[in-house]
């Protein structure tokens, strides 16, 4: 199994200890929804977060990490379907989101030290939610919990085998991102997928058309470049150059528009297939990404950023230390590099043109391509309108079928 999904009981129990402990100063100051409110941060630091996993593969102390490299941010993973099936949200299929408090507890430490924590929605292994939830408003649904449970101002759609082989589970995930995406204002969101030497491979392609079918822009799509053939910097820039041309080939960009969008997720030291990437690699490819004015830069993971025993682990991956000669955190300040030479900006994606009539409104404006659900809000024609029930393209009127509610004038 690969070391990015190792099952470790005793940490799980080791975090929740950290988690509980941590409760029981940081969350003094709870919003009453499980984790401290979070800190103001740039969306450079979100573009920045290194993978954590706080349950699994001997999670280290967060505040010990950004102690030592000044880091703000972690992405949090993962979250997945349950074990035995069903489409509410769980930590790894096992711990449900409903009634944590270890994480949560992780969670305040980190706000309470000034930082924040994306959270990573599917992975390698598991069944993912959108695997499990019948349409993308139930997986959005699923995928909104997490957001209010931890409110969260960022979340990473990782998307992987076998979940990104399957068309109607990627149309869910899609669908989910674009309805979070309107439903929660400034939320960064982050695509992430398999990375080859031509970008992305064929189910990769897929799901970046079934984007632009639904008219979704993510603040990035990135690549993972390992564990495909891949050894070194070098290697992995090439692939980033391909994927740009997909990305601008895809959406019509131009090069520079497509680097604001793309991002890259490495694997620190050794990869689960052998590949190497040493702290020099990593320093390659952020030159290359702050070049590129890229949109992101993270790594799998922080809990392997540590040197192993003996440094090379025998030639063997682990989940918890890089199988490479290194200092403690040493691939982890380079997520923290890249902010500090990232600049906080507005999410790229535009929202629609409000059309003529529509001043006064405070409603977001109708979009004959977006989807609404029972008790969703729009402005047209200088009215706010409540949907009833499930509709797209439907203008906004009291004919029709009847799903819209004349709200009144602005």
């Amino acid at each position: 199994m690969s070391p990015r999904h190792v099952r470790t009981f005793a940490a799980v129990i080791a975090a929740a200890s950290l988690g509980l402990a941590a409760a029981g100063t940081a969350l003094a100051g709870d919003d009453g929804k499980g984790a401290a409110a979070p800190q103001s941060l740039g969306s450079n630091w979100y573009a920045a977060a290194p993978y954590l996993m706080p349950l699994d593969n001997d999670p280290p102390d967060a505040s010990a990490v950004m102690d030592a490299t000044g880091l703000k941010a972690f992405q949090l993973a993962f979250v997945l379907a349950p074990n035995g099936g069903g489409c509410a949200p769980t930590w790894d299929g096992t711990s449900p989101v409903g009634s944590d408090t270890a994480v949560a507890g992780v969670i305040a430490a980190i706000r309470a030290k000034g930082g924040d924590v994306s959270a990573s929605v599917g992975g390698y292994g598991g069944t993912k939610l959108g695997q499990t939830c019948a349409t993308p408003e139930a997986t959005a649904a699923a995928y909104q919990q997490v957001v209010d449970k931890y409110d969260l101002k960022a979340l990473d759609f990782d998307l992987e085998e076998p979940e990104y082989e399957n068309a109607a589970a990627i149309h869910n995930e899609i669908g989910a991102a674009k309805i979070l995406q309107r439903k929660n204002p400034g939320i960064y969101l982050s695509i992430t997928t398999a990375g080859t030497a031509d970008g992305t491979g064929w189910f990769g392609k897929q799901m970046l058309d079934e984007a632009k079918s639904q008219s979704f822009t993510p603040d990035n799509f990135s690549i993972m470049p390992f564990d495909g053939g891949f050894n070194g910097a070098a290697s992995q820039t090439a692939a980033l150059t391909k994927f740009n041309s997909l990305l601008r080939s895809t959406f019509g960009w131009d090069e520079a528009t497509a680097y604001a969008h793309e991002g890259i997720s490495q694997m620190n030291g050794r990869s689960d297939t052998g590949e190497y990437f040493t702290q020099t690699d990593f320093q390659t490819v952020l030159d290359f990404a702050t070049a590129h004015h890229m949109a992101r830069f993270t790594n799998w993971s922080v809990n392997r950023d540590r040197q192993c025993s003996p440094p090379d682990n025998n030639g063997r991956t682990s989940g918890t230390c890089s199988s490479v000669p290194q200092s403690a955190y040493d691939f982890t300040k380079y997520s923290v590099k890249f902010a500090g030479a990232t600049p906080p900006t507005t999410p790229p994606t535009t929202p629609p043109t409000t059309p003529p009539g529509n001043d006064g409104c405070t409603a977001a404006a109708y979009s004959a391509g977006t989807v609404y659900v029972g008790g969703d809000t729009a402005s047209y024609n200088g009215h706010t309108w409540r949907a009833k029930w499930w509709t797209q393209g439907e203008t906004p009127s009291t004919g029709g079928s009847g799903v819209w509610q004349d709200l009144g004038a602005c």
